[in-house]
């Protein structure tokens, strides 16, 4: 089997160079499967989650703004806490939960800013 090893299969007609050449395409292919492995497991390992921090806070922000302190400050307040969450992984260099939490304060305080926005629609009309 040319010297190769393992499950490998040579058609039986290789001889010589032609089975050098079907070794190494053969190790080829596998030195592209593990580059394209590696490449798809750097999103999971990218570094501090700079912008989602950024969308949590201005949202929040935004929300305070609007009133929702005064409209749902429950809702405000579990946004502010799954920033601070966040912040905490953060610093902990936890950056996968930080993502995490700080993507879910961003959603909480669009839900605060929702409520204000139906809360002030239903006084107006």
């Amino acid at each position: 089997m040319c010297g190769l090893t393992g499950t490998e299969r040579v058609p039986a007609n290789t001889v010589g160079w032609a089975c050098e050449v079907y070794s190494m395409l053969h190790s080829f292919r596998a030195y592209l499967i593990l580059i394209s492995v590696l490449v798809l497991a750097l999103p999971g390992c990218a570094g501090a989650p700079v912008q989602e921090m950024s969308n949590a806070r201005q949202a929040i922000k935004a929300a305070r703004e609007a009133g929702a302190g005064k409209v749902v400050p429950e809702t405000l307040n579990e946004a502010q806490t799954l920033l601070e969450r966040a912040e905490i992984n953060l610093q902990k260099r936890a950056y996968r939960d930080a993502r995490r939490y700080a993507i879910a304060a961003r959603g909480k305080a669009g839900e605060a800013l929702g409520a204000v926005q139906l809360s002030d629609a239903d006084g107006a009309g």
